[in-house]
C-alpha cells in the first residue's frame, strides 16, 4: 500500500436537458485531493477554495468518509489519514460537487491500494451513494457519457466535437439536489417521455457529430418544468438564451445554467448570463475524468 496519493476530478453537468439521470458532460474545472496515510489516529482534513471554513474537517467530511469506506471494501484498514482538498467546483450549484467528492474518495482508495485504478468499480460504488450514475460517470471517464443501470452501473464515454464550448452561468443561490428531486412527479405523460427519449438521442448526435441540432436537442419536458419554482431566475436565463438560438438548459439539478455554444455565439451567451447577475464560466470539455497525479 502506498503512503500517499493525489487525484483530480472534474466538475460535471448532468442531464444536458432531456437526458435525465443518463447523460453527463465533464467540465475542465477540477477538485484536487491528496490523501496521506498516517500513524497518528484520526482523520484530519485541510480545505481550500469552496467550502473552506464550512465543511467538516474530520471523518464526517464526504471525501474522508467515502475514502475510508472504499478502503474497507478493498480490505484495508488505516490508523489515520490526512486529506488536503483544493475545491474548485462550486457546491450546491448543479455542477456535480458531491459526485466529485465521492469519486475522489473512491479513486484515492484505489490509488493507495492498486497500481491501476478500477473505474468500473468506482462507478458502481459511486452509484450506490448517488442513486444515479450520470454525474459520477462523467466525472470518472470524462467527455460525454451515457450511463445506465443493469445488474450494476455501466457507462460509455464519447469524445465531444472540439468546436463546442460549454459556458456555465452560476447564480448566487444554491439548491440542494435532494430538494430539486423532491419536486419531480412520480408519473409523467407518455408523450413527454417519448419527447425526451428522442431529444436525449439527439443530444448525443449534437455533441459528437452535428452541433447544429443542439438547440432542439437540449429541450426537456421531464424535469425542468417541474422545478421552475426552485430556480425561476435560472429558467429565465435558459429561455432568454434559447430565444437567441443558443442551446441551453439547467445544469444537473440546478440552479446553474449550461450553454453549449460555438465560438461565434460565445460572447452573446456570456452577455446574457452576466446581464442576469450570474457569473459566467467559460470552460472546455474535460476529455479525461479521474487523473491520478
Amino acid at each position: 500500500m502506498k503512503s500517499t496519493a493525489t487525484v483530480s476530478v472534474p466538475a460535471t453537468s448532468g442531464n444536458i436537458g432531456p437526458g435525465f439521470d443518463a447523460l453527463g458532460l465533464a467540465l475542465e474545472l477540477r477538485d484536487v485531493v491528496t490523501a496521506t496515510v498516517s500513524e497518528e489516529p484520526g482523520i484530519r482534513v485541510s480545505i481550500s477554495g469552496f467550502g473552506a471554513g464550512i465543511l467538516p474537517t474530520d471523518s464526517k467530511h464526504l471525501v474522508a468518509r467515502v475514502l475510508l469506506e472504499g478502503l474497507d471494501a478493498l480490505g484495508v484498514e488505516v490508523a489515520g489519514l490526512d486529506l488536503v482538498c483544493e475545491n474548485n467546483i462550486p457546491q450546491g450549484k448543479g455542477l456535480g460537487s458531491s459526485a466529485a467528492a465521492i469519486v475522489a474518495g473512491l479513486a484515492l482508495a484505489q490509488a493507495l491500494v492498486n497500481d491501476q485504478i478500477d473505474r468500473e468499480w468506482i462507478l458502481n460504488q459511486a452509484t450506490t451513494y448517488e442513486g444515479h450514475p450520470d454525474n459520477a460517470a462523467a466525472c470518472i471517464y470524462g467527455g460525454l457519457t451515457v450511463a445506465w443501470v443493469a445488474e450494476g452501473a455501466h457507462a460509455r464515454s464519447l469524445a465531444v466535437l472540439p468546436e463546442i464550448l460549454p459556458i456555465v452561468g452560476v447564480p448566487k443561490a444554491e439548491l440542494p439536489t435532494e430538494k430539486a428531486r423532491g419536486l419531480l412527479p412520480q408519473e409523467v405523460p407518455l408523450a413527454d417521455a417519448a419527447f425526451n427519449a428522442g431529444r436525449s438521442s439527439l443530444v448525443v448526435v449534437g455533441l459528437t457529430r452535428d452541433a447544429d441540432v443542439l438547440l432542439d436537442a437540449t429541450d426537456d419536458l421531464l424535469h425542468q418544468p417541474y422545478r421552475q419554482t426552485a430556480y425561476p431566475d435560472s429558467l429565465t436565463v435558459v429561455h432568454h438564451l434559447r430565444g437567441e438560438g443558443i442551446a441551453a438548459c439547467i445544469s444537473g439539478a440546478g440552479p446553474s445554467v449550461l450553454a453549449l455554444v460555438q465560438k461565434d455565439s460565445a460572447e452573446e451567451a456570456i452577455r446574457i448570463i452576466e446581464h442576469a447577475g450570474f457569473t459566467a464560466m467559460n470552460l472546455v470539455v474535460a476529455s479525461s475524468g479521474i487523473v491520478v497525479h
